[in-house]
């Protein structure tokens, strides 16, 4: 399997120049950013106030903004966006609620609009190395489930594709900053188990030049919204 940057694929696959993009799960928004400098016109949406807080320190890269909501409760009218991007966060919406995600992108696209789903494998190096504090093996695979059932939505299965890239950390603190940021519920779990998440950090981390590097296996699912029928 090929190893490849996440923006690499994404482009590869979406035209972005123009378009109107929500990014739904955005954190500290380093994909709205990127795809506001490919020339989309992008929303960030996201329901950790942290996040939110950490993106809006970084410059703006041109007109993006960020709104606080659930994937599985857009606050947004039917057919708003050309792309709506869920990028290492339909496992993160509660398990009950990963189909209605799903059924709100579906309804926030316009006609022949696109869907990208960018999920990480549970496996892997960067898996691992979280394990102790967050095992998602079960939210993973009934993510990939709910996945499977797009087509209840209105949305045709484009294609399939396999990768593997790097989670990136200058060192452990930064690796424990950003977990933690993603789900503060996770730091109870992190300090219970920090010896044993140093020992990993070092055993499955890569030292390139003054980072570590993990390697995380990808899955990326493409759909397109049907220009015929009701909305979901």
């Amino acid at each position: 399997m090929s190893e490849r940057s996440n923006t690499e694929v994404l482009n590869e696959i979406l035209t972005l120049d123009g378009a109107q993009v929500l990014d739904v799960g955005s954190g500290d928004g380093s994909l709205v950013r990127y795809m506001t400098r490919q020339g989309a016109h992008v929303t960030g949406l996201e329901c950790n106030l942290a996040q939110i807080d950490k993106a809006c320190t970084f410059d703006p890269a041109g007109n993006e903004s960020y709104v606080e909501g659930v994937g599985q409760e857009l606050p947004f009218e039917v057919g708003e966006f050309d792309t709506v991007v869920f990028f290492n966060s339909l496992h993160h919406v509660p398990v009950e609620h990963q189909d209605a995600a799903l059924a709100q992108a579906a309804r926030v696209l316009t006609a022949g609009g696109m869907l990208y789903i960018a999920e990480p494998v549970a496996e892997g190096p960067n898996f691992e190395a979280h394990k102790p504090v967050d095992d998602e093996t079960e939210v993973r695979a009934a993510a990939y489930a709910a996945i499977g059932r797009a087509a209840r939505h209105g949305l045709e299965d484009m294609r399939e594709i396999h990768y593997v890239t790097a989670s990136v950390h200058a060192d452990f603190e930064a690796f424990r900053e950003q977990t933690v940021r993603i789900d503060p519920r996770r730091e109870a779990a992190f300090d219970a188990n920090e010896t044993l998440l140093r020992e990993l950090f070092e055993r499955y981390g890569v030292k390139c030049d003054n980072d570590y590097h993990f390697v995380q296996p990808m899955r990326v699912n493409v759909f397109r919204k049907g220009s015929s029928g009701d909305d979901p």
